[in-house]
């Protein structure tokens, strides 16, 4: 289903994405300095992986259906809990030879988050390669 979209489909859904998961992350961050590099994520991230897929031989679809699922993973993981995790990033740079200790249900929420948001991501790879 996913991956029968077109590498054009993929291209708009990026689009989209993108400056959604921008102007989320930079929502959540309480900082110039975690706003600043919650916005290079995209960049970062997407040359990677592009790299990478054009080693293991991905096509385009295949890597803007990556890309824009681990930026809606991040978006998941962080809007719940941002005041929670704007709290722990603002203790830290104001005392930053403090070890602050993160809030764990913060903590909790972002890596089971993820873990689930991840499978769901395996499964729907894994249910179109084996279509």
């Amino acid at each position: 289903m996913f991956l029968d979209l077109s590498a054009y489909d993929w291209i708009l859904i990026a689009a989209v994405v993108t400056p959604v998961h921008v102007g989320v992350m930079r929502w959540c961050m309480p900082t110039a300095k975690s706003k600043k590099s919650v916005s290079f994520i995209p960049l970062v991230g997407g040359a990677f992986l592009w790299v990478s897929a054009a080693v293991k031989g991905f096509t385009a679809a295949e890597t803007l259906f990556l890309y824009s699922s681990i930026l809606l993973i991040f978006v998941i993981a962080f809007a719940p809990v941002r005041k929670r995790v704007a709290a722990d990033i603002r203790g830290q740079e104001r005392n930053p030879g403090i070890k602050v200790q993160p809030d764990m249900f913060a903590l909790w929420w972002i890596f089971m988050s993820i873990g689930i948001a991840v499978l769901a991501v395996i499964a729907a790879w894994m249910s179109q390669k084996n279509a």
